[in-house]
């Protein structure tokens, strides 16, 4: 199998070579004309399959780590493949249920054709024969095999790279790349996201949280290749005009996701971390959901503890307060941090999140004039790349997990400026930044009771 792939990576890259030659535009780049070294990688990456785009992905959620135009860059991976052949797709489903098991002993149907088909799994919708409504994603046959020889050779060449260059050991490569694999190898098996959702789950109930949701998992129906888990009906909060149809107050949706979130940060032993639009749904009886647990992170205490200092600088304005929250958080190159200076670019940061608007998309949906909020994800990056660049001119390497966090901070501010705009939640008594449930239970219970409206058609 390791012949085999180096063959097909010697190829891929002969081919993407040609291409360069044959099309040099398109491999420029767009702001100085020559050729973009991150262009070339990206599209190696995507021609080489399910390692390589999550590669992509790690490194476009990762501005703590890569540089800029590689982040940038990467964020446009595309994650999209071939569906596998039905008749592969089943015997995953019925190797999962077990000896003897077929699918019509547990489900009453699943549909052949998915719903959509990424590098390491595709989503199909199905229902238990006992009554419930699911989808079940199902990893792609070949896909652990790939992915472990691939690993492992990316593994043992960063180890290699930084014994010839020892400079690459300042940044940790190899140990980067170590996290990435372990990472990735855990995502191949599903139970793990399954406990991720069960996780969730729990912490909602145990916070008393009934007005935010995520899918619950079956995990009867469920193995280490299928997680089986609950279809959730609901609109993206980026679909201005479904959410309005089925919320008269959008603002307590946001409130109620916002502080969950943010609770969930605290509180939780992990907190979603790929908060974009798609994976925040607003269902049709009011609840708010959150779907798509393949991106987790974790915060550790003292990461935490200097998020607070920097949080409540920024709710008093007193940007030299966030500063020394980064500084408490970050790796120092030199622990003579110039406080002022810092502080003064990241008021700059601040002050450009503060001044851009989202972008309505206006367009014809079923006969009728529809809009949707542009949250532009690479917009988003580039803001945490600003932050991650301020703290590299003042001496400090922020870690990953707080380039996650900032990250989905700021999804969440550009929901803030389309869904709610008169909405301060620095300042509005009912966001709580994980300070207690009792401001999570009290939005969900208010998004439960405001958002109910009649969505039967007439």
């Amino acid at each position: 199998a390791g012949v085999r792939r180096s063959l097909q990576v010697a190829q891929a890259a002969a081919t993407v070579a040609r291409e360069v030659v044959r099309s040099p535009d398109r491999f420029s780049s767009r702001s100085t004309g020559a050729l973009s070294p991150a262009r070339v990688l990206r599209e190696l990456f995507e021609s080489l399959g399910a390692t390589y785009v999550k590669l992509g992905q790690f490194i476009a959620s990762s501005p703590t780590l890569f540089p800029p135009e590689y982040v940038l860059e990467f964020e446009s991976t595309l994650d999209a493949a071939r569906p596998a052949p039905w008749r592969d797709i089943r015997a995953t489903i019925e190797r999962g249920l077990g000896p003897g098991v077929r699918i019509g002993d547990v489900f009453d149907y699943v549909e052949s054709t998915p719903l959509a088909s990424a590098s390491i799994a595709q989503v199909h919708r199905a229902r238990l024969r006992t009554g419930e409504e699911v989808v079940l994603k199902v990893r792609k046959p070949g896909v652990d095999d790939v992915l472990r020889a691939d690993l492992g050779f990316l593994y043992a060449a960063t180890r290699i790279l930084e014994f010839i260059s020892p400079s690459l050991k300042k940044v940790s490569v190899a140990n980067v790349m170590s996290d990435l694999r372990q990472s990735m190898l855990g995502e191949l098996d599903f139970n793990n996201e399954l406990k991720e959702l069960e996780r969730f789950r729990e912490f909602l109930d145990a916070n008393g949280i009934a007005g935010v949701t995520a899918p619950r998992a079956f995990p009867e129906a469920s193995s280490s290749d299928v997680l089986c888990m609950e279809f959730l009906d609901g609109v993206p909060l980026t679909d201005l005009n479904r959410v309005r149809q089925v919320s008269p107050d959008p603002e307590a949706a946001l409130i109620a996701a916002l502080n969950t979130w943010a609770l969930s940060v605290a509180a939780c032993e992990t907190f979603h971390a790929d908060v974009h639009g798609g994976n925040l749904l607003l269902l049709k009886d009011g609840r708010v959901a959150f779907v798509d647990f393949g991106i987790v992170g974790s915060i550790s205490e003292p990461i935490w503890d200097a998020v607070r200092t920097a949080g409540a600088g920024l709710v008093s304005e007193d940007y030299r307060a966030v500063a020394q929250g980064l500084v408490q958080m970050g790796a120092t190159e030199d622990r003579n941090v110039n406080l002022d200076a810092f502080a003064q670019d990241i008021e700059a940061v601040v002050n450009r999140v503060m001044s851009i608007e989202p972008e309505i998309r206006v367009g014809m949906a079923d006969d009728a004039v529809a809009a949707e909020v542009a949250v532009d994800s690479q917009e988003v990056t580039r803001l945490v790349i600003d932050i991650v660049e301020v703290a590299d001119r003042n001496g400090l390497r922020l870690p990953r997990e707080f380039g996650l966090l900032v990250k989905s901070a700021l999804y969440f501010d550009r929901f803030n400026k389309q869904l709610a705009p008169t909405l301060d939640p620095l300042r509005d008594v009912r966001v709580s930044f994980g300070d207690d449930a009792s401001a999570a239970r009290e939005a969900g219970a208010r998004v439960r009771t405001t958002n109910v409206i009649d969505v039967t058609p007439e």
